[in-house]
């Protein structure tokens, strides 16, 4: 019995001598990371080699490309732009908000302001406050206002006023009213002082209380914020025209 297991004892284990030693395995590991280490290192030195070659020749067709435009350029002559097209006076009174009747043009401005700030704006603009000479031209009026005004109390001033004479009123022309071709309402002008006591010297078209289809004038406190309505002549005179205008 002792004989045998002095001998097993004595004898190798198989198991122990077809192991390596720990010492080895990370030897072997890091020679294979040294390996791979080394082939990165020359594919991104090859790689970088050949972006540098690729961009030197790109900056050589960059430079060769400005030197062709510089001659291109050098060739041509110089030339300016052509001067914008001056615009007449006659397209400047035919500007898109003026709509024409007839042989005048209107202006529905939407801007409020008392009576004469209002004839002020017109006056800016080439034109005066509008005068109604015809029956057929207030009915053209009536036509627009009607999709103007919000309400019975959006009116417009028009061109005609008795601030001088009560009772006298007078176009802005300086023409008296034609009694036969006034659109008044039934109880205007009443030159109503209550609410004012300056009285009411402007005229304003606009709305009857609730009366939609009624549009005539009113006598009203001229230093109410209304808008207003402007009128020009559509044609302008000309040249000689107006050469002997002025010769008169």
């Amino acid at each position: 019995m002792m004989s045998r297991t002095q001998n097993s004892e004595k004898g190798e284990n198989p198991s122990r001598t077809s192991k390596l030693p720990a010492g080895g395995v990370v030897l072997l590991v890091l020679a294979g990371l040294l390996a791979a280490a080394v082939f990165v290192i020359f594919r991104l030195s090859f790689v970088m080699l050949e972006t540098r070659e690729s961009l030197q020749t790109l900056k050589e067709e960059i430079e060769a490309l400005g030197e062709n435009i510089s001659e291109l350029m050098s060739t041509q002559q110089p030339s300016c732009p052509p001067p914008p097209e001056a615009k007449s006076q006659r397209d400047l009174v035919r500007r898109p908000e003026w709509e024409k009747y007839q042989g005048s043009l209107y202006y529905f401005s939407i801007q409020m302001s008392s009576w004469n700030k209002s004839r002020r704006s017109c006056t800016d603009l080439g034109s005066d406050l509008v005068k109604i000479d015809s029956r057929e031209e207030q009915v053209f009026l009536e036509s627009r206002l009607r999709g103007l005004m919000e309400n019975q109390y959006d009116k417009f001033w028009i061109g005609l006023t008795d601030s001088e004479e009560e009772g006298k009123w007078l176009w802005v022309d300086g023409s008296p009213l034609n009694k036969s071709l006034s659109f008044w309402m039934s109880w205007e002008p009443d030159d109503w002082k209550v609410t004012y006591s300056a009285g009411e010297d402007c005229a304003a078209i606009g709305i009857k209380e609730a009366a939609d289809d009624l549009i005539r004038w009113f006598d009203q406190f001229c230093s109410l914020a209304r808008r207003s309505i402007c009128e020009k002549p559509a044609d302008l005179p000309k040249p000689a025209e107006r050469l002997r205008d002025t010769q008169r």
